[in-house]
């Protein structure tokens, strides 16, 4: 596990793009947290490190929002699913692991599992401006990269261990 502290929602937009310099075509970005932890912000930055210039509302109701950057980029919000397998009988599975890369808020509701992802679980720290951020890479080639990038904003010893 890899914790970081952002201080507030530019802080976090900063870290995002830190996070989305790296990632490659076929690499997926779960964020989890409760609501109002900052998924969208998490993800807009994402997007806008992958050359994505336009504005990205959020997908709640067509569940996925395609964009073109200097990489595709695939947003799902998956908070309005009632079943898991409703993200499965859409055929939005098939966009996960593809030609882009795919960013989903709220994986949980869709009992996903894509072949390599960073997990990304997003909190309020005390002050409710910054945000705690665990991350946790999986299969993800571009994790050697994307840590030194993300170095400014590691958390003290109470995550990590050091």
């Amino acid at each position: 596990m890899n914790a970081y502290q952002t201080n507030s929602e530019a802080d976090s937009r900063e870290f995002a793009h830190a996070l989305g310099e790296f990632l490659q075509p076929g690499d997926t970005v779960l964020l989890s947290g409760d609501l109002g932890t900052g998924k969208s912000v998490i993800a807009r930055g994402i997007a806008g490190a992958l050359g994505v210039s336009c504005p990205m509302p959020s997908p709640s109701f067509p569940i996925m929002i395609p964009y073109q950057g200097r990489e595709k980029v695939f947003h799902f919000d998956l908070y309005r699913l009632n079943d898991p397998e409703e993200f499965y009988a859409a055929g939005l599975d098939e966009f996960l692991g593809g030609d882009g890369v795919s960013i989903v808020e709220w994986p949980e509701m869709g009992d996903i599992a894509p072949d390599r992802y960073v997990d990304v679980r997003l909190s309020r720290d005390a002050s409710d401006d910054g945000r705690n951020i665990v991350l946790n890479f999986v299969n993800m080639e571009s994790a050697g990269k994307i840590l030194p990038a993300l170095e400014r904003w590691r958390k003290p010893d109470e995550y990590t261990g050091h």
